[in-house]
């Protein structure tokens, strides 16, 4: 596949999407150790219907491959959806579909790389998301990014048999900023 270094980072860059990874998709989103986290366990995801997604939300987010600096494989996906110019804000959407490169601080670089396009070229004043209680990986890569839990949904999704909290939470652009952090690599205008 062809990437393009369009946010680069540390040991990551970030790529538009590209519909030609179709296949990789459908294997990561028919995978329970991705699907647990994203709230799609219950869906069946064939390549046809990952195709259209993969075309359609291309127009309305800005959503990237994660793809490693080191041999430009594509480990994940990042992004943000929902994009609200008005109230300027937006959904972030995070998975590490490649099982070695979990746990290595992958995410972490991919969120912090999105934060700053977010907050420093998109305008975005919020920027919010949504983890399970379960996912102790998650929300601590979160907490180390800056979000800040805003509220729970009690028991409000099903998972194996049982049901989760969903907490929400966001991270404002003054909050990002405090940190005082530049993290994309490639930019002109310091």
């Amino acid at each position: 596949m062809k990437y393009f270094k369009k946010i680069v980072g540390d040991r990551i860059y970030l790529s538009p999407r590209n519909s030609e990874d179709v296949e990789l998709f459908t294997k990561w989103l028919n995978d329970f150790q991705v699907t647990d986290y994203t709230d799609r366990s219950g869906q069946i995801v064939t390549l046809e219907g990952e195709k259209k997604y993969l075309e359609q939300i291309q127009t309305d987010g800005a959503c990237f491959s994660i793809v490693t600096l080191e041999n430009d494989q594509m480990i994940g996906t990042v992004s943000l959806e929902n994009i609200d110019k008005e109230n300027q804000s937006a959904i972030l959407g995070i998975f590490i579909g490649e099982a070695d490169y979990r746990d290595k601080g992958y995410g972490t670089e991919a969120i912090k790389l999105i934060l700053e396009y977010g907050f420093n070229y998109l305008n975005l004043n919020s920027i919010q998301l949504n983890v399970f209680d379960f996912n102790e990986r998650g929300k601590a890569c979160y907490k180390k990014c800056g979000f800040k839990e805003m509220g729970r949904r009690r028991k409000s999704r099903f998972l194996n048999g049982k049901f989760h909290d969903t907490i929400y939470m966001d991270i404002l652009r003054e909050e990002f900023a405090q940190e005082g952090k530049e993290y994309i690599r490639n930019k002109n205008v310091k």
